[in-house]
């Protein structure tokens, strides 16, 4: 892993964070948006509520009427992968 500052995604690829954390993260930030940096058994975290807030199309969902669950928990993920890790 190269980068000086990783991506979520990077340290997924390099196997320092599982892709069950991230569900977990997810999860989290599904029941409350609002619940602050999520930290990894690595010691990494992530602030997920300026990760989705960083990204507008994010916040078009939100305001549109159906079920869209599902495309927002994939759009909520999709802004956690590509959100710089903050070292332990």
């Amino acid at each position: 892993m190269a980068a000086a500052r990783p991506t979520i995604a990077d340290l997924r690829k390099a196997g320092t964070i599982s892709s069950s954390e991230i569900v977990a993260a997810v999860d989290l930030y599904m029941r409350d948006p609002d619940t602050g940096p999520y930290r990894f058994v690595s010691g990494h975290s992530v602030d997920i509520t300026a990760a989705v807030a960083a990204a507008p199309e994010i916040s078009e969902l939100k305001g549109k009427p159906g079920p869209q669950e599902k495309t927002f928990r994939n759009a909520v993920t999709a802004a956690v992968m590509g959100a710089i890790a903050t070292k332990p």
